[in-house]
């Protein structure tokens, strides 16, 4: 049984795709581009809508989900600082699959579509990251799959605890425990389970001694522990 965690399994690569444009690139695509500070809780885009752009992640994080038949939301993936967002959809040209939200206040760049071809039909280096990136974000969404699939909610729970430990992390504090805030509601969706269900395996995992909680704030006091119960292979 493996005592270490695999967090690039499960998360997406988030080096800065600026990195390889020229100077006359990099202008093009911010020559009409606009950045917004969100507030917590406000809609990037929903399912459904026509994209007009891509989205780049400056601060903050934000929550990917599907809406379900019965209204709800099912969490399939959180973004964080660095992250492109909604290019799918503007490539394949047809509406979002998905909706996007803020977890936190948050700083987006929105780059239109029109600048984005043109840099993207001109730069190489920006079409071999971006072939990377979908390659590497389907085995992220591969592995999510096969984790609801084959897990128990426990098990889940766990898994789930420690990708967002990895994306709470504070930069030049790699080593010391991230605390986790996110909603009892956003980590049931997430996970895939009853909010009810959620708060009594909370409660194990404290009585467990695997996590300590102070309000809606989690933090990990045993990541062995937690690679154990998520059964992770």
């Amino acid at each position: 049984m493996p005592t270490s965690f695999p967090s690039e399994k499960f998360q997406f690569k988030s080096s800065h795709f600026f990195a390889g444009l020229t100077k006359e690139e990099q202008a093009i695509l911010m020559a009409h581009s606009v950045t917004h500070v969100y507030k917590k809780g406000e809609i990037i885009f929903r399912e459904g809508s026509i994209p007009t752009g891509i989205y780049f992640l400056k601060e903050g994080k934000v929550k990917k989900y599907k809406t379900t038949n019965e209204g709800g939301e099912q969490i399939f993936y959180i973004c964080n600082k660095g992250e492109l967002m909604g290019y799918h959809a503007m490539f394949s040209e047809e509406h979002y699959p998905d909706s996007a939200a803020t977890l936190e206040k948050s700083e987006i760049t929105f780059f239109p579509k029109e600048d984005f071809l043109v840099v993207l039909n001109s730069s190489s280096e920006l079409s071999k990251w971006l072939l990377k990136l979908l390659s590497h974000e389907f085995s992220v969404f591969i592995n999510n799959i096969t984790s609801l699939a084959k897990k128990s909610v426990r098990e889940r729970l766990a898994l789930g605890l420690l990708i967002l430990n990895e994306k709470y992390k504070v930069n030049g504090n790699e080593n010391a425990p991230s605390e986790i805030n996110l909603s009892r509601g956003d980590l049931a969706s997430m996970i895939g389970t009853a909010k009810e269900t959620l708060v009594r395996l909370l409660h194990d995992f404290k009585d467990e001694e695997l996590i300590e909680t102070n309000g809606r704030m989690i933090k990990i006091l045993d990541k062995k522990g937690l690679v154990k119960v998520a059964n992770f292979y």
